[in-house]
């Protein structure tokens, strides 16, 4: 039973069109989903992906109108994103300066190419060049070229106080591997890398002990949770198992009707997600449109004239 990669990664905005504007617009990722939080319908949930809305590739926000995420450790600090060659990274150093993002210096980072920068809100994004490995869907609407193009989620970093508690729980619970450590300049001391799967930048967690950071405060510009795929029903129902009898608290399984989901948090607190790959976001749109109206799952369709008119248009 493996787990086969990073499957969504879900953060927080308190902007929402600005949000749409930078991702859709200076990023040329595809918006696959405009739904809302299934747990607070006065909020967007916005679903950018490449241009299939392949699971992998969904970088999620939630809309909260909340203060600004208070940096520390116990949190998901940095989330990658995939593009393919040297060529690529310099290409989005070159048209993130020009829009006067926020962005740091392309530098090498445990044997690959990487490229830091903020959003307006302050998320932490590292561009890491994957070499090209793997497929790519890329979106013909998008105001970046194809060689260029985002491909999916890299490696996502965790700044935990108890990195073994930690480990313990993606290895012996969850079924990774240690894969290597590397020491980076930027994180001020060694990150230990964690691989699922087949392994590679789409299929890893780094982790890094930093005990003299305070504790992290959940806000606009950070990160709400991190989500691992699993391919099938059969196991997923497996892994809601497998946490019922290691007797780790949990959510239970939840149908989010693009997909299954089952929560629960590592021993430093992190929000874990298990999500299955389908049935996926054509459920309801067709593939041509997605993203394109409000959807909403069948469950929530009843309630479409109150949710909507608690909404902002946000384009």
């Amino acid at each position: 039973m493996q787990l086969t990669g990073i499957h969504h990664l879900t953060a927080i905005s308190a902007k929402p069109r600005e949000n749409l504007a930078f991702y859709t617009g200076l990023l040329g990722m595809r918006l696959v989903k405009k739904t809302v939080n299934q747990d607070d319908v006065s909020a967007y949930h916005l679903f950018y992906a490449d241009g299939k809305a392949n699971p992998g590739t969904d970088l999620t926000f939630f809309d909260f109108p909340a203060a600004p995420e208070q940096r520390g450790t116990n949190s998901i600090s940095a989330t990658s994103l995939r593009v393919a060659g040297e060529k690529s990274i310099g290409f989005w150093r070159d048209r993130l300066k020009k829009a006067g993002a926020h962005a740091g210096d392309v530098a090498e980072v445990d044997g690959r190419l990487t490229l830091p920068f903020e959003d307006g809100e302050g998320q932490r994004l590292v561009l890491i060049d994957d070499g090209g490995a793997g497929r790519s869907s890329p979106w013909d609407k998008s105001p970046v070229s194809v060689e260029h193009q985002i491909r999916g989620l890299g490696p996502i970093v965790l700044s935990v106080h108890d990195a073994a508690r930690t480990a313990t729980v993606l290895t012996a619970v969850m079924n990774m591997r240690h894969a290597r450590s590397y020491v980076a300049p930027a994180a001020q001391g060694e990150v230990q890398v964690f691989a699922m799967g087949e392994g590679g930048p789409a299929a890893e967690l780094h982790v890094i002990a930093q005990k003299g950071l305070p504790m992290a405060r959940q806000g606009a510009g950070g990160v709400h949770h991190v989500a691992f795929r699993t391919p099938d029903e059969t196991q997923y129902h497996a892994w809601t198992q497998r946490l019922r009898e290691l007797r780790i608290p949990n959510s239970g399984e939840v149908d989010r009707f693009y997909f299954r989901s089952l929560y629960f948090r590592e021993p430093n607190g992190i929000l874990f997600e298990i999500a299955t790959d389908g049935p996926g976001f054509a459920t309801d749109e067709p593939m041509e449109t997605l993203g394109e109206k409000l959807a909403l799952p069948p469950f929530l369709e009843p309630r479409r004239a109150e949710i909507e008119a608690g909404l902002k248009p946000i384009g």
